[in-house]
C-alpha cells in the first residue's frame, strides 16, 4: 500500500509538471529583465556601453547615445560613425510642448539623416550613366550591364553614394535636448573600442568577403587589411585614426564647456561640421571622385521633428515621418484594425495573407508618395487617416494574392490612383537575398520609464574611409531615384527616403515598448509581426522576436538596382507545410527560406509601469543582445 502511495505521488508530480513545461516558452535565449534599466542592441560591447552610462546615473537618452557611438566603432559591418540614425524619444511625464505633433504625448523624433551634396543633381547621375553606357558599348560589355547603366542608378558603394554623416549631430541634439551627460562621458566607451577591441567572426567575415571592393581605397585597405591581410578572429582590431578624431571632438567640447554644457556640445558639433574634420573629409572626397564638400557639412543640422502615430486597439504606435518608411506601418495597422487577427491563428494562411496584402498596399503608397517633406508635398493626413484605410481595405481579396502595385489616391479619397497600374522599378523574378544586409538597432528603457529607440545605419563595409580622419563614409544616396516623377528623386540638399524605422509604443499614455531592427525594406514588416506577437498573441519579448517570420519584396527596393518582385512571399521553413501550400494556392509566389532565414533581427523592450520592470528580447538570427540592471 505504501509503495503504491509513493508511486501515485510520483506520478502525480510528474503529471503536474507537464502543463508547466508545456506553458514554458521554448526560446534560445531567456527574457532579460531589470528594474534599473535595459539596453538592447547589436553587439555585447555596444550594449555594455549603454549599461555603463545607466550605472553612472544617465537616463535612457544618455545610454542610447553611448550605445550608438560604441556601435559606430565596433559594428562597422553594419553601421559606423559616418552613417545616419533616426531616433525616437519619450521622456516620461513630458508634455506635448517639447516639439512633437498634436497628441504626441511627449514623443519626439531626432531626424538623423544627412542630406545629398549640393553637387548631387539628377542630371549628374543620368549623364554619368549615359557616358558609362557608351563606354560599355565600345568595350563590348554584356547587354544586362548596359541596361543597368541606362537606368540612371546611383552607385551603391564608393564616394558618389555618400550623404552628409548625421550620427554625431543626431547624438549631440539628443543629448542637448533630452540627456544629462556630456559628450565626453557617453563617447568614452567608443574611444576605448577605437583604441582596440577583440574582433569577432562576423566582422572578419565581412572584411574577407568585401575585400575586393574596399581595398581599392588606400585608407580603407590600410585600416581593414593590416599587413595586407584580414585580421584573425580574436585579434585586437585598432582604428587609431578614428580614435584620434573622437578625442579631438571631445577636446572641442571641453573647450566650449567653460561657458556651459550646451555650449560644450555645440562646440563639439561645430568642430566636426564646421571645422577641420569637415574640411579634411570634404577635401578627401573631392579628390577621390565624390561630391561632398565642407559646405555640405556646414549646411546640415539634425532637426527635432514630429512623429506620426497609429491608434491600434488601445495602443499608440509612433514612427518617424515621411522621410522614412515608418508611416507605412501606420497605414498597415489602420488596414488591419478591423480584422480578428488572433482568431485567425498565429502564422495561419489567413493571418499571413492578410498582413502581406495590407503591407503591399502601404508599401505601394510609400513608393508613390513618401519622400523628404522639405522638398515634396505629401498628403500626410489623408494617407494616415482611418477613412482612407476603410476605402483601401476592400482591395484585399481573401483568396487571391495581388500581383500589381496599387497606390491609392488620398487627395481625392479614392482606393486607387485613377488609370494607374504601374510597377515603378525594374521587375525581376529572382529575389536578391543579400540586399541591404546592413544596419543595427538600439533600444533603451531606464528606471523612470523613459523610452529611446534608434535604427543606426550607413557607412557599413565596403566603405570609403575619408583619409586620416578614420571616418567611414555612407552609401545612403543609393536610396534616392533618378525618376523625375518620384517624390524620392535625387536633388541637391535633399534627404533620400530611408528604410530606417525605430518604433515607440505607449498604452493609455504610459510607456509600454520600444523596438527596432536591421533589414532594409523588410524592417517594418518584421517590426509589425513582433508588435502583433506581443499585443495580439501575448508572447514574451523573446518569444516575439524568435517566432517564425515572413516578408514580401512586392515593392520598389530602396537599394541597388531598385528591383520590384511582384507577388513575392518569403516564408521561414518553420511555418507549417499546410499553410505554405494554402498560400501558394492563393497565388503568392512563395520562396521557402531556412528555419531562421529572414534578414531582419529585432530587439524589443516592454515596460510595466506598475512594477517598473523592463523585459527585453533579442533576436538570435543576427546576434542581437540585451542586458539589464
Amino acid at each position: 500500500m505504501r509503495r503504491s502511495l509513493v508511486a501515485f505521488i510520483v506520478l502525480t508530480l510528474l503529471w503536474l509538471s507537464v502543463p508547466q513545461l508545456a506553458l514554458r516558452a521554448q526560446t534560445f535565449r531567456p527574457v532579460v529583465r531589470g528594474k534599473r534599466g535595459v539596453v538592447a542592441g547589436g553587439h555585447p560591447l555596444s550594449v555594455e556601453a549603454g549599461l555603463r552610462i545607466l550605472q553612472q546615473g544617465g537616463n535612457a537618452v544618455d545610454a542610447g547615445v553611448a550605445t550608438i557611438l560604441a556601435a559606430s566603432v565596433i559594428e562597422f559591418s553594419h553601421f559606423s560613425f559616418g552613417g545616419e540614425v533616426p531616433i525616437l524619444i519619450r521622456l516620461r511625464g513630458s508634455s506635448p510642448a517639447i516639439g512633437e505633433g498634436p497628441g504626441g504625448k511627449g514623443v519626439v523624433v531626432i531626424e538623423g539623416m544627412g542630406q545629398a551634396p549640393l553637387k548631387a543633381t539628377r542630371d549628374f547621375f543620368v549623364n554619368r550613366s549615359t557616358s558609362k553606357d557608351q563606354a560599355a558599348a565600345r568595350a563590348g560589355v554584356e547587354m544586362a550591364t548596359m541596361a543597368s547603366a541606362k537606368s540612371g542608378i546611383i552607385p551603391s558603394t564608393g564616394p558618389l553614394a555618400a550623404t552628409v554623416p548625421a550620427v554625431l549631430d543626431a547624438c549631440v541634439t539628443a543629448l542637448d535636448r533630452f540627456g544629462t551627460k556630456s559628450l565626453a562621458e557617453v563617447m568614452q566607451p567608443a574611444i576605448e573600442l577605437a583604441d582596440g577591441f577583440p574582433i569577432d567572426e562576423l566582422r572578419v567575415q565581412y572584411i574577407q568577403t568585401r575585400k575586393p571592393v574596399f581595398s581599392q581605397w588606400a585608407d580603407a585597405k590600410r585600416i581593414f587589411l593590416p599587413n595586407g591581410e584580414p585580421p584573425k578572429i580574436g585579434d585586437i582590431f585598432v582604428q587609431a585614426d578614428l580614435a584620434r578624431t573622437l578625442r579631438a571632438i571631445v577636446a572641442a567640447e571641453k573647450r566650449g564647456a567653460t561657458k556651459g554644457r550646451h555650449e560644450g556640445l555645440v562646440s563639439a558639433r561645430d568642430y566636426f561640421y564646421k571645422g577641420p574634420i569637415a574640411e579634411r573629409i570634404g577635401e578627401y572626397m573631392q579628390h577621390n571622385g565624390g561630391l561632398i564638400a565642407a559646405e555640405d557639412f556646414a549646411r546640415f543640422h539634425a532637426g527635432v521633428g514630429m512623429a506620426v502615430k497609429a491608434d491600434y486597439h488601445g495602443y499608440e504606435i509612433y514612427k518617424a515621418g515621411f522621410w522614412t518608411q515608418g508611416p507605412a506601418m501606420v497605414e498597415t495597422l489602420n488596414l488591419l484594425e478591423v480584422y480578428d487577427l488572433k482568431g485567425m491563428g498565429h502564422n495561419s494562411a489567413d493571418y499571413i495573407h492578410t498582413l502581406i496584402e495590407s503591407l503591399k498596399l502601404a508599401l505601394a503608397d510609400r513608393d508613390r508618395y513618401y519622400g523628404d517633406p522639405n522638398f515634396t508635398k505629401i498628403p500626410a493626413a489623408e494617407l494616415l487617416s482611418k477613412d482612407y484605410a476603410a476605402l483601401r481595405r476592400p482591395l484585399i481579396e481573401k483568396e487571391h494574392a495581388s500581383l500589381s502595385q496599387q497606390p491609392g489616391d488620398p487627395l481625392n479619397m479614392r482606393a486607387t490612383l485613377a488609370g494607374l497600374s504601374e510597377r515603378r522599378g525594374r521587375e525581376s523574378k529572382v529575389p536578391v537575398r543579400e540586399r541591404a544586409n546592413d544596419t543595427t538597432c538600439v533600444n533603451v528603457i531606464d528606471k523612470d520609464g523613459n523610452l529611446f529607440s534608434a535604427t543606426p545605419s550607413g557607412a557599413w563595409l565596403p566603405a570609403v574611409v575619408a583619409g586620416d580622419t578614420g571616418v567611414l563614409m555612407g552609401q545612403r544616396l543609393q536610396s534616392a531615384l533618378t525618376d523625375p516623377n518620384s517624390p524620392n528623386v535625387v536633388a541637391p540638399g535633399k534627404r533620400p527616403r530611408i528604410t530606417l524605422t525605430p518604433t515607440l509604443v505607449l498604452r493609455a499614455g504610459e510607456p509600454f515598448m520600444v523596438l527596432s531592427t536591421p533589414g532594409g525594406d523588410n524592417q517594418d514588416q518584421a517590426l509589425l509581426q513582433v508588435l502583433l506577437n506581443i499585443i495580439e498573441f501575448g508572447m514574451s519579448p523573446q518569444e516575439a522576436v524568435e517566432a517564425a517570420r515572413f516578408d514580401t519584396q512586392h515593392y520598389v527596393s530602396s537599394f541597388d538596382d531598385h528591383e520590384f518582385l511582384p507577388g513575392s512571399l518569403n516564408l521561414e521553413s518553420r511555418i507549417a507545410e499546410k499553410t505554405i501550400a494554402e498560400l501558394k494556392a492563393r497565388g503568392h509566389k512563395v520562396t521557402v527560406q531556412s528555419a531562421w532565414g529572414t534578414l531582419s533581427s529585432p530587439t524589443v523592450i516592454v515596460y510595466n509601469p506598475q512594477t517598473g520592470v523592463s523585459s527585453a528580447g533579442a533576436d538570435p538570427r543576427r546576434g542581437r543582445y540585451a542586458v539589464a540592471w
